[in-house]
């Protein structure tokens, strides 16, 4: 019996740096330059997060194991190289120019970090399924999609805190801290699922079906 290995891509919306804080009507334009700077940085990371992202939405449903394998690998790791250069992109705008802004500027490098470290991690566990063992390789995937849910769930618990207070609207405004659009369209495939804005990280859920 054949198998069906169905992929389904949710959190098309990558992570908005948006970093919560008070500041006083003199420090906007401060604060609107600490934004520009970060999001001029973040543009090509967060494009290449949402290309990442499609090439996991466009492979054929009903592809090969090895061919699901390397296209998730390789996405898992643009994402998790992309998160690292945000982290930095942060580290190197210097301090917020907002209330608590080190504790924020900590914050969000740690949280881009971890981020990137778990796909890493999941990049090793989707490298180390039997390829040849479709069955088995179906089975694998199971295990790599709870593992992205969290991610997803760790991406938005993070946004809830971060998406709020003048930096965030500031960050909001410039146009590199929002979220991009894949370069190139999906497949239409059965594993191709609608993107959900909001969702700042990557949740694939990937299962076996008889045809």
């Amino acid at each position: 019996m054949n198998k069906k290995i169905a992929t389904a891509l949710s959190g098309g919306a990558v992570l908005v740096l948006a970093l919560s804080g008070c500041t006083s009507d003199d420090g906007a334009s401060k604060v609107n330059a600490w934004a520009k700077k970060v999001c001029d940085q973040a543009q090509p990371q967060i494009q290449k997060r949402a290309n990442a992202q499609q090439t996991i939405i466009s492979t054929a449903a009903d592809g090969k194991p090895a061919d699901i394998q390397a296209a998730d690998s390789k996405a898992f790791q643009e994402i998790a190289d992309a998160d690292k250069a945000l982290a930095t992109a942060v580290q190197s705008a210097g301090t917020p120019p907002v209330d608590n802004g080190e504790k924020l500027q900590q914050d969000a490098v740690k949280e881009l970090n971890e981020t990137a470290a778990a796909y890493l991690g999941l990049k090793k566990q989707i490298d180390a399924l039997d390829a040849k063992n479709q069955q088995k390789f179906a089975d694998g995937l199971q295990d790599v999609a709870k593992g992205l849910q969290k991610i997803e769930k760790m991406d938005q618990d993070a946004l809830k805190k971060l998406q709020s207070g003048e930096l965030g609207k500031a960050m909001a405004k410039e146009p590199g801290c929002r979220a991009a659009k894949a370069s190139s369209p999906a497949a239409g495939t059965e594993g191709s699922a609608s993107s959900a804005p909001e969702a700042s990280g990557s949740a694939a859920t990937k299962e076996s079906a008889a045809p």
